[in-house]
């Protein structure tokens, strides 16, 4: 546990790996491929109609609410769940924090949003001699504001729901950063749709499944209260009308049932990854992952990195995490093809690299 310092770059993401790359295979990017489908795709361009009239949230906010089985006041749509972290740490002078907790590794940009806000941030850092599993007893009883993903980005561990909803504390916030929940199969640790967490704020994101990252749309569940203050850091109209369509369709049953289809199948094709990167000596894959990624140590990673880039593959360094150094690497999972061609370049970059 140390308060924040600036040796990684909070502001890096995997979106910067592919930027200027052109016929390359994407692995730095955890959305799912072939997204949207068609459907999703026509129900956004059919929302261009209304786009003469201000954004009207309503119908949207209420499937979501109907979705997770929960009052629509405890709702609050964003544009992507990383605006849901910008506007918490905007709000935390209301909520009275004073002492925020960000458990690493995860996705930087809770962290980000709070040092922009000027907040002194505590980091927790999870050992990768302990899988990167939460160790409940190292987040300080004085934190008044705790945030951790789950699956957490980049290591794809999946933490107990019950040991997460234990960090509940009176006077505490507890946000949990689901955005790739639902790539997990029927969910098992979500938080979602709990109303008997003290303190406890859920996000989630749209973009990832579904193929909207260019789109942004989130949303963020908590109590009444919360949602009030966090809609008070809102702009006006800050969800178009395009993305409220695509998250009324998203939390349709059909939508829901497709997205049950694909979070087995993304398990079936990580699991065929993963035995594939167990046949490198050179390589250890972090154990247990859930998520739609998977994270790697390999010595000299940059280098690894660079030739699989030459080969035209590109995969997300890892040291831009608080936790990890450069010699980590994650991997979006694709299809059993790609994974074939990318475990054959992967074979090449390693020889490349390490000799032999």
């Amino acid at each position: 546990m140390h308060a924040h310092t600036d040796e990684h770059d909070l502001r890096h993401h995997g979106d910067a790996e592919v930027r200027d790359c052109w016929g390359v295979t994407d692995l730095a990017v955890n959305v799912r491929a072939g997204t949207p489908p068609a459907w999703l795709r026509e129900r956004i361009a059919e929302s261009l109609l209304s786009l003469a009239a201000y954004p009207d949230g309503r119908a949207a906010r209420a499937a979501v609410a109907a979705r997770h089985g929960l009052p629509t006041e405890r709702v609050l749509l964003t544009a992507g769940a990383a605006e849901a972290f910008v506007l918490l740490a905007r709000a935390l002078p209301a909520l009275r924090v004073r002492r925020p907790v960000v458990v690493h590794p995860q996705f930087t940009e809770p962290e980000a949003a709070l040092r922009d806000t000027g907040h002194t941030v505590t980091r927790v850092v999870l050992r990768a001699e302990d899988g990167f599993r939460l160790n409940p007893a190292a987040v300080p009883e004085s934190a008044d504001l705790v945030v951790i993903g789950n699956p957490t980005n980049p290591t794809s561990v999946l933490h107990p729901a019950s040991v997460i909803a234990g960090l509940a504390r009176p006077g505490r916030i507890l946000v949990v950063d689901e955005a790739f929940m639902d790539a997990v199969p029927g969910e098992p640790e979500a938080l979602a749709s709990r109303t008997d967490v003290p303190g406890l704020v859920v996000l989630r994101s749209l973009t990832k499944t579904w193929g909207l990252a260019g789109l942004r749309i989130g949303y963020a569940l908590a109590a009444p209260e919360t949602i009030a203050q966090l809609e008070r850091a809102q702009p006006l109209w800050p969800v178009s009308t395009p993305a409220l369509a695509a998250a009324e369709a998203c939390v349709s049953p059909r939508a829901l049932a497709e997205a049950a289809t694909a979070a087995e199948r993304i398990a079936k094709d990580r699991a065929h990854l993963v035995a594939g990167l167990a046949e490198f000596d050179e390589v250890r894959t972090v154990e247990g992952a859930a998520g739609p990624f998977v994270l790697i140590r390999v010595e000299r990673a940059d280098a690894v990195r660079e030739r699989l880039r030459a080969l035209g593959f590109v995969v997300r360094r890892g040291d831009t995490f608080p936790g990890l150094d450069r010699d980590w690497l994650r991997l979006a999972v694709r299809d059993r093809a790609t994974t074939g061609r990318v475990l054959q370049a992967l074979d090449q970059a390693l020889t490349f690299t390490h000799g032999g």
